[in-house]
């Protein structure tokens, strides 16, 4: 089967292209492509005039590739030699994709265009780790890459200096997932992160849960009496309070952005005063010396993460599966509301794992006629904080009583999203190989 490119005969400067022409009794041969570039410079093809109109240009390009055409079956069908008086030109050699010996001749540019699509292009990337590129908050030696790490083995970690620089990452195809904190079990929960899931559109695909192990950083050669000061995250010094207290150390401290960079910054300015609470890694990749290993005051410290990503997972119901929701109540309700959401799903025996409010950014502030309420109250008008919560609860949207569930309790607010349905951690941990384990556990 071939297509050719030849000249139309409705108009001098018009082409068509032919339908495909069996030809049954010629052996399978080799179709070249020919490419043409329009050059604002003059033409062989319009004898010393410049194809300065779209239409000229098309009408050559129809008469060379018939002309290649033309000549690459001649030139197979007698390769060694030409007849006497043969008109045809035979400097023109079959050129692909505007290389070979003619090209000069053609006055053709080579063109490089891009490779189509393939279904590989399409499919979607693995699921765990291999090609990766997961952003994370901190720099190297950050625990947040160590999470990364154990979420997706062998990933491409990226590096970003504040969380909605990863949250953008994601959004603009610079990284395909995101690994971050939501809450320790000594600090509590990490409000700036649940801030951000709801400004961003990303989805909760997949959690897991690392035990934090601290490490009293300094340079070396440097020794605990030099100590003024030690820096690192705000809860990872709040983490580690009692036990600096009981090493003697009578130092200031100070908060830095994130517990590896930190130990960077000792490190790069070479501060013989200062030590930094961080991980062993950081402690090798920056090269310093560990001071005190496993200073965190609670050996069951366990910080939670979630993979976000921008598109969501289908949800199953053959593994334990953990749903993210976020609501906000009817001005009418308030506060009220969260019993009747509690109960929607106490009677279909769900579980809540977490429920967190934050103060309603839009419409922070509720007001309310006391006198007409029938609270008993004097006459005016009441201020009340609006809220909205995230309630985490053990069930997949693939089972009927959790959509039942989401059912009901939309009827009692305003607004409801689904953050994520995903699979729990499941992975075997106890408190007793964690305080042993001297790799970085989660990010701070």
């Amino acid at each position: 089967m071939a297509a050719i490119l030849t000249p139309a005969t409705t108009g001098p400067h018009s082409t068509r292209l032919a339908l495909p022409i069996a030809k049954p009794k010629l052996p399978l041969q080799r179709t070249h492509l020919v490419r043409c570039v329009h050059r604002p410079e003059i033409s062989p093809f319009f004898h010393g005039a410049v194809g300065a109109n779209r239409a000229d240009w098309q009408s050559a390009c129809a008469i060379l590739s018939s002309k290649v055409a033309t000549t690459s079956q001649n030139h197979q069908r007698t390769p060694q030699h030409h007849e006497a008086g043969d008109d045809t030109n035979h400097s023109l050699v079959p050129v692909v994709n505007g290389h070979g010996s003619a090209a000069a001749a053609l006055d053709l540019v080579p063109v490089q265009l891009p490779q189509p699509l393939t279904i590989a292009d399409l499919s979607p990337a693995p699921k765990h780790g291999s090609q990766l590129r997961v952003a994370y908050q901190g720099v190297p030696g950050a625990y947040s890459e160590a999470a990364a790490a154990k979420a997706y083995p062998n990933c491409d970690a990226i590096p970003c200096d504040q969380f909605e620089a990863a949250f953008q990452a994601v959004e603009l195809w610079v990284a395909d997932r995101a690994v971050l904190p939501v809450e320790n079990s000594l600090g509590g929960s990490i409000h700036r992160n649940y801030d951000l899931l709801l400004r961003h559109r990303l989805h909760i695909v997949g959690e897991v849960q690392l035990p934090v192990h601290h490490c009293l950083l300094a340079l070396p050669g440097v020794r605990k009496e030099q100590l003024t000061r030690v820096i690192s995250h705000p809860q990872a010094l709040s983490q580690c309070e009692h036990t600096l207290t009981a090493m003697g150390l009578n130092v200031a401290r100070e908060a830095f952005d994130d517990t590896a960079g930190a130990a960077e910054y000792v490190a790069l300015n070479g501060l013989q005063d200062t030590a930094a609470i961080a991980s062993a890694r950081a402690a090798e990749l920056y090269g310093m010396q560990v001071l005190a290993d496993g200073i965190q005051d609670d050996s069951g410290n366990v910080t939670r993460f979630v993979m976000l990503a921008r598109e969501p997972i289908v949800p199953r119901v053959d593994r334990p599966f953990k749903t993210s929701i976020v609501f906000a109540a009817h001005d009418s309700e308030g506060t009220s509301v969260l019993f009747k959401v509690l109960s929607a799903f106490a009677f279909r025996d769900i579980g809540l794992t977490k429920i967190e409010s934050r103060p309603h950014r839009q419409r922070p502030i509720r007001l309310e006629d006391e006198a007409s309420s029938g609270g008993g109250g004097a006459a005016g008008t009441a201020k009340h904080f609006e809220y909205t919560f995230y309630v985490d609860f053990q069930a997949s949207l693939a089972e009927r009583r959790a959509q039942n569930a989401l059912a009901e309790v939309q009827e009692f607010t305003s607004f409801l999203r689904v953050l994520g349905s995903y699979p729990m951690d499941m992975t075997p941990w106890s408190i007793t190989s964690s305080s042993s384990n001297s790799s970085p556990g989660s990010q701070q």
